[in-house]
């Protein structure tokens, strides 16, 4: 992948192509681990990282090459791990901290992906150890695989998001206004798919472009609900 790449986990139609990924500090090790494949020492990782950090995108892009089957963590309760790996080599089983986990299925998962040679993503915003899991066997698992973090963003990634994020809205924004946000705004992937979906609203709302007096407005208004369009 190149490094005109960006990362996108949040959005209006979001582009999650190979194409639409930066690769930046804060998520080279994840972005290069994950291109490994299929080369892991074992058959399962974890990525994780806060909200809109972009594990969404890296797992689509793995379940590009990889053939995966995604499922969401809370929907294990109903899967049946063997036909999920009947339907693909690989399975990719998002948020698993978010919501109820089914411990016993994702054991289940885990032990027969070894079992079949095949290959197994988990995601979730923190570290598998702070996934509350009680299980054991399961504890045990999780804390043997390899687990890539995903961190803060800088300035430069902020403004390729920011941008990144504008695009996918059909929305072009100036270096200004790139600036003004990037100066006043929450640091995090969160905040900014956030704040582009208010500015967003806000210029729909008005007729108006995104501009930095715009901007000022949406943030001194705050967490405001956004306008009625």
């Amino acid at each position: 992948m190149s490094e005109s790449q960006l990362p996108l986990d949040l959005g209006h139609r979001p582009a999650l192509s190979e194409g639409d990924f930066l690769v930046a500090p804060c998520n080279a090790e994840a972005h290069g681990w994950l291109e490994r494949w299929p080369d892991w020492p074992g058959p399962a990782s974890v990525i994780f990282g806060p909200a809109e950090c972009g594990k969404t995108h890296l797992a689509h892009l793995f379940a590009a090459v990889s053939g995966a089957v995604t499922i969401a963590g809370a929907d294990l309760a109903v899967a049946d791990p063997p036909r999920l790996l009947d339907q693909a080599r690989a399975v990719v089983v998002e948020d698993c901290d978010r919501g109820t986990l089914d411990e016993a299925a994702l054991f289940h998962l885990i032990n027969l992906t070894k079992e079949t040679g095949g290959f197994l993503l988990l995601t979730g915003r923190e570290a598998p150890s702070r996934w509350g899991v009680s299980l054991p066997d399961l504890r045990s698992r999780l804390n043997a695989m390899p687990a890539l973090a995903i961190g803060a963003p800088d300035d430069a990634v902020l403004a390729a998001v920011l941008v990144k994020l504008f695009s996918d809205r059909q929305v072009r924004i100036g270096e200004e206004v790139v600036a003004y946000l990037l100066g006043r705004m929450e640091r995090s992937f969160a905040a900014a798919a956030n704040l582009v979906e208010r500015l967003d609203h806000a210029a729909l709302a008005g007729h108006r472009a995104v501009t930095v007096p715009l901007a000022r407005g949406v943030l001194e208004r705050g967490e405001d609900e956004l306008p009625v369009l």
